[in-house]
């Protein structure tokens, strides 16, 4: 797919992976809406590359059909989604209070996979009514898994149940949207420095670095976006989640 002129919408654009894929995608012509809970970061991040902001809290129905009616006001149907909106607080399911609260497993899986399921109807929704391009493509879609979905650690049943059910999803949804010549993707990505990793001490980060086979090192966000960008240009990729993690297997904790 050609990506000048596409519009796209990035979730969790604000900051990360999701503001690097905003930034690659619009140096290559596109036409960018940032969703985030944080409006001021979407807002400047929108800024930066000439594109539109919109609070969204992406697991609410409401806020999520808003935003997306709004940036289609902006830009037309979006063409690309990409899924970057997350949370990760680690938690063991029997801590030091008891067991864990309910509300906190929930809370993980409404984020990051309701709400990556529930941007990917909204948009398909839409884009399955639009006319395909000039190649027969409508769009392409990736979400944002995590190499906890096959590796996860002790604390991160919630994360990586979350994780595990976005690659769980992708093929079906694939097939069932292969009808629109819709195209559905995942990436699974490692360690990566986000604002997560960013409250470390550098040592712990440096540490965390060498624990990844080659290279030793934390990803960079513009490793992912560079794969978003080739996912979305490379046709015959479709149904796949892909790992971007340096060979990464995560130990037990």
């Amino acid at each position: 797919m050609n990506i000048q002129g596409a519009a796209a919408i990035v979730s969790g654009g604000g900051s990360g992976l999701g503001r690097a894929t905003a930034e690659a995608l619009a140096a290559k012509g596109a036409r960018i809406a940032i969703f985030d809970v944080n409006l001021a970061a979407a807002e400047e991040a929108a800024k930066a590359v000439g594109g539109v902001a919109f609070k969204c809290d992406v697991s609410d129905a409401a806020s999520a059909e808003a935003a997306v009616a709004a940036a289609e006001a902006a830009h037309g149907v979006a063409r690309i989604l990409v899924n970057c909106a997350g949370i990760g607080t680690p938690k063991r399911v029997v801590g030091r209070d008891g067991a864990q609260p309910l509300s906190d497993f929930q809370r993980i899986i409404n984020v990051n996979l309701v709400g990556s399921f529930n941007l990917i109807r909204l948009v398909a929704a839409a884009l399955a009514k639009a006319a395909p391009l000039d190649n027969g493509e409508r769009g392409v879609f990736v979400s944002t898994a995590s190499v906890a979905a096959y590796e996860g650690q002790i604390g991160q049943a919630a994360y990586s149940a979350s994780k595990g059910g976005i690659v769980a999803m992708t093929l079906p949804i694939a097939r069932e949207l292969a009808q629109f010549n819709i195209r559905v993707n995942t990436i699974a990505p490692g360690i990566f420095m986000t604002p997560m990793l960013f409250g470390l001490p550098q040592d712990a980060q440096d540490s965390l670095g060498r624990s990844v086979p080659n290279p030793a090192r934390l990803g960079d966000p513009k490793e992912y976006a560079a794969l978003v960008v080739h996912l979305c240009e490379n046709g015959y990729i479709n149904g796949e989640t892909i790992r971007i993690d340096g060979a990464l297997r995560m130990a037990p904790r």
